[in-house]
């Protein structure tokens, strides 16, 4: 039905919790096919879940499907880690949640150097990405709570990326300064 909707022109979210239960219930009800990877997962299994995932597109002069998943992740599961593996590379962008800034109770608990977007430069204006790789440079050399602690504050300041990043370039120099040695106060 998604696809349909795109064919009209909509846009459509889909909402997955979660990529890994979607691929262990294909791997329970999946006929044997003889090719097991590690952690019990059958290799057969993974193909309907990533044919789900490829489905994600923008159609020219239609709409666009955006597949939105969780996954199950450092849950001492072999079977877990592999299916996450397996679909890691399929995705545009991570979003990686942080127990421990949850068990502190700082929201949204984004551990923000494991997040990011794969191919950044082709969505990002050419003028802001020195800044950016300014940023991941600097946070970096921190700990996920420096990290968050640092950032989470600015971006609450300022109504778009655009004026966060007009804001960083201020308060550190200009996008072309290469220091090594770059703060944010």
């Amino acid at each position: 039905r998604a696809k349909r909707l795109v064919e009209l022109g909509q846009d459509v979210v889909v909402l997955l919790d979660s990529m890994t239960r979607l691929a262990r219930a294909y791997n329970i009800a999946a006929p044997a096919s003889g090719r097991i990877l590690s952690g019990g997962v059958d290799a057969q299994a993974l193909y309907p879940p990533k044919k789900f995932f490829g489905a994600a597109r923008n159609i020219e002069d239609g709409g666009s499907l955006t597949i939105i998943s969780s996954a199950l992740v450092e849950t001492g599961s072999k079977m877990d880690e592999v299916i996450f593996e397996e679909f890691k590379g399929t995705g545009n962008m991570e979003l990686r949640l942080s127990r421990d800034l949850a068990d502190k109770r700082l929201f949204p608990a984004v551990d923000i150097n494991a997040s990011g977007t794969r191919r950044e430069e082709l969505i990002t204006p050419a003028a802001d990405l020195p800044v950016i790789y300014r940023l991941r440079r600097l946070f970096g050399g921190l700990e996920a709570e420096q990290a968050y602690q640092t950032l989470i504050p600015r971006l609450k300041k300022t109504a778009s990326n655009r004026d966060f990043l007009a804001a960083i370039t201020q308060q550190t120099g200009t996008a072309t300064n290469n220091s090594s040695s770059t703060t944010i106060a």
